[in-house]
């Protein structure tokens, strides 16, 4: 085969040592160091697309957006078949952080997917309908993984109320990498994949706080998520919705909930029978009152929010030291 009048050949000894060595380099997070390797790789061997899809990855890692759609553009022009290559799929997140929406658009189609409006559309690619997934936030240290709504390929809006260690809030939109890293199951049946967060996409103004409850039961507790939610924002009970995995067991196939009765899940690193972060599970179907609770609300409303929960139902319901986390 010929391209640009080059016949494709298999890479040398050169390439392949220069590459491999760049990648070794890569997983250390010497990335300086790594780029100068690739490139060398790519003078070596300009006419394959590997040379620039490898360059569009490192720069992805470096969140360089400007040089990782450029090395991007060069591998898709290099390929050998039409869609379905990963080469579209990094140039389509790159278009995304650069909000290059034409880019974004002929990227995710190249790639295989349908994207609703107009070919040749300026606007976000709006009404993929991806569903829900999940989201490690900070994967590279003290991870969390949260539930969002897909908006496109590379983008999720945060749904669940992250906790403050994150640094992430309720409806933040996170760009994340295309390949998922984990899988959470549910009882219904359907699986969510789990993509790792790249970095903020767009930041939420809505605050995160914490609060401890006295919720005489799990409806008097469900109430308070309902009101939130009814505000237009939301209510998490994280004493229960919390559980603490080692990074094995988060990166793996794993049940969205935590069972039933006194069932213990061996891949659960935190302490039963604690609320709040640090557990979340009581013994058997024992109901716990006292729950640690996010809430994301602004200023002006939490405590309204509050005080109208426990009106509703003042003998099963108290609430004390509310704190801004986030």
């Amino acid at each position: 085969m010929k391209i640009f009048g080059k016949v494709r050949h298999r890479p040398s000894a050169s390439w392949r040592q220069a590459t491999d060595r760049a990648f070794t380099l890569i997983g250390d997070g010497r990335y300086e160091d790594a780029g100068a390797l690739l490139t060398r790789a790519a003078d070596l061997e300009p006419w394959l697309s590997e040379s620039w899809f490898n360059l569009a990855l490192l720069h992805k890692f470096r969140h360089d957006w400007e040089q990782a759609r450029a090395a991007g553009l060069r591998a898709v022009a290099l390929l050998d078949k039409e869609t379905g290559a990963p080469d579209w799929w990094n140039v389509g997140i790159a278009a995304t952080a650069l909000q290059d929406w034409p880019l974004a658009r002929r990227a995710w189609q190249a790639y295989g997917l349908k994207v609703p409006g107009a070919a040749a559309g300026t606007g976000e690619p709006a009404g993929m309908e991806l569903g829900s997934a999940a989201v490690r936030l900070s994967p590279e240290g003290e991870a969390e993984v949260v539930w969002g709504r897909r908006l496109d390929p590379a983008r999720m809006e945060v749904l669940s109320i992250p906790l403050p260690s994150s640094g992430r809030r309720w409806g933040e939109v996170v760009l994340h990498d295309g390949v998922p890293n984990g899988e959470r199951t549910t009882t219904a049946g359907p699986s969510y994949p789990v993509f790792d967060e790249i970095e903020l996409w767009a930041p939420s103004p809505v605050p995160t706080w914490v609060v401890l409850l006295e919720a005489a039961t799990e409806a008097d507790r469900d109430a308070l998520e309902q009101l939130a939610a009814e505000a237009g924002f939301a209510a998490e009970d994280w004493s229960s919705s919390v559980r603490l995995l080692c990074r094995a067991c988060s990166e793996s196939t794993m049940p969205s909930a935590e069972g039933e009765g006194e069932h213990s899940d061996p891949h659960d690193h935190s302490e039963p029978g604690h609320p709040g972060p640090l557990g979340h599970r009581s013994q058997g179907e024992l109901w716990v009152p006292e729950r640690e609770c996010g809430i994301a609300a602004p200023t002006g409303l939490v405590r309204g929010l509050l005080d109208g929960w426990v009106a509703d139902s003042p003998d099963s319901r108290e609430w004390r030291d509310l704190e801004e986390v986030c």
